[in-house]
């Protein structure tokens, strides 16, 4: 699976999952902006020079890429980036938004600020790269778009404002995918799972309320982010089969993970009670369906009413 005469933009790539998913993609032939705010795992400060050593690294295996240290929350930082992949190369094919940050925060002490910070890193950030993008891959009626979520989209309550960004994400990408579908876009979203420093680092354990790694403690290859770089290879490459669609990959392990909606139950006059009384039902999984779009998701709910009442 080959990526020659692609260009490919990859944000937060100085290190771990990024910085693996540039390596793979600049091995099988892509050429490739590595950008990275170099800031650390808390948003906090700038270093233009985790970009630049992954980007000589490729370059010294034979490869081609250009840093950029531009932060992607902001609109010119975003179109920079993408900028930097057209001025040096004359197009773009690939876009892979995985920049964040991860600061755990729980109510009481949660401010609006906290949660801002998140979603202008990881939800308006993946926004406004592939925006940056969007008009090249129209154009040229080609483009791979992958946005970078987490099995943090579940939940939790020591990390409301990532697991609330990383949520978004997902319906961001889905609409991009319903968006793209008549220009040959193909957009969809990674839940990577990976011993990158959001596990490992010492003041992030600390503050997420986890034991510290023992002194001893050595990386476990078989966990690395090289793991999921297969998976974004293959969504990132012309032969994807599918848009819209979040995959979880990594520690050996690939799954889809859906957004779906019972049959439920279709009944008019009913109170809160007599739902209590049918919760069972509602809730039901043994027969769902998982939407594409909201559209999508109109037509199976209008179908399902129509069925449940006899109507053609």
């Amino acid at each position: 699976m080959r990526f020659d005469g692609r260009v490919a933009v990859v944000t937060g790539a100085g290190r771990g999952l990024g910085r693996s998913y540039a390596l793979a993609l600049a091995s099988r032939g892509a050429r490739v902006v590595v950008n990275d705010l170099g800031g650390s795992l808390f948003g906090e400060g700038a270093d233009a020079t985790p970009a630049a050593t992954v980007a000589e690294e490729i370059r010294s295996a034979g490869g081609e890429a250009i840093a950029d240290d531009s932060d992607v929350a902001s609109e010119e930082g975003a179109a920079s980036v993408v900028g930097a992949a057209v001025e040096a190369w004359g197009r773009v094919d690939v876009v892979v938004n995985n920049a964040g940050i991860l600061v755990p925060g729980a109510l009481p002490g949660l401010r609006p600020a906290d949660l801002r910070r998140h979603l202008d890193v990881h939800v308006v950030g993946s926004f406004a790269v592939t925006r940056a993008a969007w008009p090249h891959l129209v154009a040229q009626q080609y483009g791979r778009v992958v946005l970078t979520t987490s099995v943090g989209m579940f939940g939790g309550g020591h990390l409301v404002s990532y697991a609330t960004a990383k949520g978004a994400c997902v319906s961001l990408g889905r609409s991009l995918a319903d968006a793209g579908r008549d220009h040959g876009i193909l957009v969809n979203m990674m839940a990577p799972a990976a011993d990158t420093r959001m596990v490992t680092d010492p003041e992030f354990r600390a503050q997420s309320g986890l034991p510290p790694l023992a002194a001893d403690h050595a990386p476990d290859p078989t966990r690395g982010p090289g793991q999921a770089a297969p998976m974004l290879l293959l969504l990132a490459h012309e032969s994807c089969p599918c848009t819209g669609e979040v995959l979880s990959a990594g520690l050996g392990r690939f799954a889809r993970v859906m957004w779906a909606e019972t049959s439920g139950i279709v009944a008019d006059g009913l109170g809160p009670e007599d739902l209590l009384a049918r919760w069972d039902a509602i809730v039901d999984d043994s027969s769902y369906v998982v939407p594409a779009s909201t559209s999508d998701a109109v037509r199976a709910r209008e179908a399902r009413i129509a069925g449940a009442r006899g109507r053609p």
